[in-house]
């Protein structure tokens, strides 16, 4: 007899906080060959002392400390300047940093897979699995070779545990994949020359950090409200100047067209604002992006959030499913899907999500609603060991664009004021499909298990249990056991179960007394009124 399943705590819905930050782009149009050449040679002398300062800094690793900052600034000073010290340091801090949290990932990684190896490995060659839990491998073959795997597994891990304690890391400035795909030139269809130019390109540094009260919001990289772009160059370079004080003026202009006004009235206060200069190897183009943190904004309510109902959205590998709720967990009107498309490169997949959320977000506005969405997290759910043959399923799980549909979306959210709901992904596939997708299908609709799971993220967002009450028998959902309540409030105990009984008569109205009703009675039997002698009427005669 199998044990009985214990489900996981479901987390509370909560209200996602606004973006912190913005980013603008736009391009560098007009360069003249000499631009070019002065923003390559800035970008690679600096580049050069972003490499070097990097490696102090993971030389350091966690016996660094503010002395050793200061020393590291002075270094960098020399060769370029202030300010340009500080944004390499500081750009260092970010990508060491960066580099722990996802080391502290994998660590988590190898240490799931691990156990999921081994569990497995204690099982019978043949077991099955359960809902919740991996069953044991198809074959002795099979066994064998994940035995071996758990043994690399285990060696991976403890170096990796050993490099966190000692606080080592491993960066790759420009990128890990750009540095090994040197090897496979061919595979990837690309000379010798052209990946040279793709990794200098990935590996200059041309990014600059604002500071608020200065001219502009930024001293280093200078953008005036007309559009001018001047930059601070490097002592060893201040030759190259063509304005005054060791400046290089570009020739090109930019005009923001996504938040312009927003971002000029920042330079024009003189508040901060960051630039970062790069080139786009394969367009042949420079762009520069603007950024600037923004106000913390108080969130709504989660109870004003829910007043009206909502929208459920269901993510998923080509299309968000969405249903509208009213504010007692009610589907309205028909479901909608917004299809997306993510074969291609990034570009066109970022555009297609984008354009995914802009049609669903229109929707949202119409209507005066807020959207909720799954708190979601695939970064430990795409693992073989987890998932073992089913590599389709670990594709599709690996091609979701959970991160930058979750920040494109918050962003845009933002931007329109629609407050956004997100709630735990816990067995809302699993209840949906249970609960909801059957009742609503009809003639002339046909509900998807994506849709119903939609109906279940909405219900759990406005603090609704997602199974549909128990409907009783017919002849007692009204007279015999009384209305249900489950759309009672989620404190009140029993709403689940039926109403209590009350005491006295169990129809609609209450009968009269039976003096009163003996006496409006009309009876079969025929008075005389005015002898007051009671006659039956005889039975007819049967004659021939």
């Amino acid at each position: 007899m199998g044990g009985v399943a214990v489900l996981r705590e479901v987390a509370a819905p909560f209200v996602v906080p606004g973006p912190v930050g913005v980013a603008v782009r736009d391009r560098l149009k007009g360069l003249t060959a000499r631009d070019e050449e002065v923003l390559r040679l800035v970008g690679g002398h600096l580049g050069s002392l972003a490499s070097r300062d990097l490696m102090a800094r993971c030389a350091d690793g966690l016996e660094h400390d503010a002395d050793r900052w200061a020393q590291r600034k002075r270094e960098l000073t020399g060769e370029s300047s202030s300010r340009w010290a500080g944004s390499l340091t500081k750009a260092t801090h970010g990508q060491w940093a960066l580099a722990r949290r996802g080391q502290a990932a994998h660590v988590q990684g190898l240490e799931a897979g691990i156990d999921t190896v081994r569990h497995r490995l204690s099982l019978p060659v043949g077991a099955k699995g359960t809902k919740h839990a991996a069953g044991g491998y198809r074959s002795e073959r099979e066994w064998f070779a994940k035995a071996r795997r758990l043994r690399v597994l285990e060696d991976r891990l403890e170096r990796e545990r050993a490099d966190r304690e000692a606080g080592r890391v491993r960066v790759v400035r420009g990128g890990k994949r750009l540095l090994n795909t040197r090897h496979h030139l061919a595979d990837a269809q690309l000379t010798e020359g052209e990946w040279r130019r793709r990794w200098e390109a990935a590996r200059r540094f041309l990014q600059a950090d604002g500071e608020s009260g200065k001219r502009y919001g930024n001293e280093t990289i200078r953008v005036s409200p007309g559009g001018e772009v001047s930059i601070k160059l490097p002592a060893p370079l201040a030759h190259l100047a063509n304005a005054p004080h060791g400046r290089y003026v570009l020739t090109a202009r930019v005009v923001f067209a996504h938040r312009g006004e927003t971002w000029r009235d920042r330079i024009t206060a003189n508040r901060a604002v960051a630039y970062r200069i790069h080139e786009d190897v394969d367009r042949d183009r420079w762009y520069l992006t603007a950024s600037w943190t923004l106000p913390p904004v108080q969130a709504v309510p989660l109870a004003t959030v829910r007043a009206n109902g909502l929208i459920g959205v269901d993510m998923n590998a080509d299309h968000l499913a969405a249903w509208r709720l009213d504010a007692h967990g009610n589907p309205v009107s028909a479901p909608r899907r917004f299809d997306y498309d993510l074969s291609g490169t990034a570009q066109y997949r970022d555009a297609q999500v984008r354009h995914a959320l802009i049609r669903l977000l229109h929707w949202a506005r119409r209507h005066g609603l807020a959207i909720a969405i799954e708190d979601l997290d695939f970064t430990a759910e795409t693992t073989r060991e987890k998932h073992g043959r089913r590599k389709l399923f670990r594709h599709l799980i690996s091609g979701m664009p959970v991160a930058r549909l979750r920040a494109r979306l918050v962003s845009m959210a933002a931007e329109l004021g629609i407050p956004l709901v997100a709630v735990d992904p816990a067995y809302t596939s699993r209840w949906g499909a249970q609960h909801w997708q059957r009742p609503l299908t009809s003639t002339t609709r046909k509900t998807t298990r994506h849709d119903a799971a939609a109906v279940a993220i909405g219900r759990r967002a406005l603090g609704h249990p997602i199974r549909r009450r128990t409907t009783p028998p017919r002849t007692h959902q009204s007279d015999g056991y009384g209305h249900r309540t489950v759309q009672a409030r989620p404190g009140i105990p029993g709403r689940e179960g039926p109403r209590p009984r009350i005491p006295g008569p169990r129809t609609r109205s209450v009968s009269p007394d039976a003096e009163r009703k003996r006496a409006t009675r009309t009876s079969n039997t025929v008075r005389d009124v005015r002898s007051d002698q009671v006659w039956v009427q005889d039975s007819l005669l049967l004659t021939e």
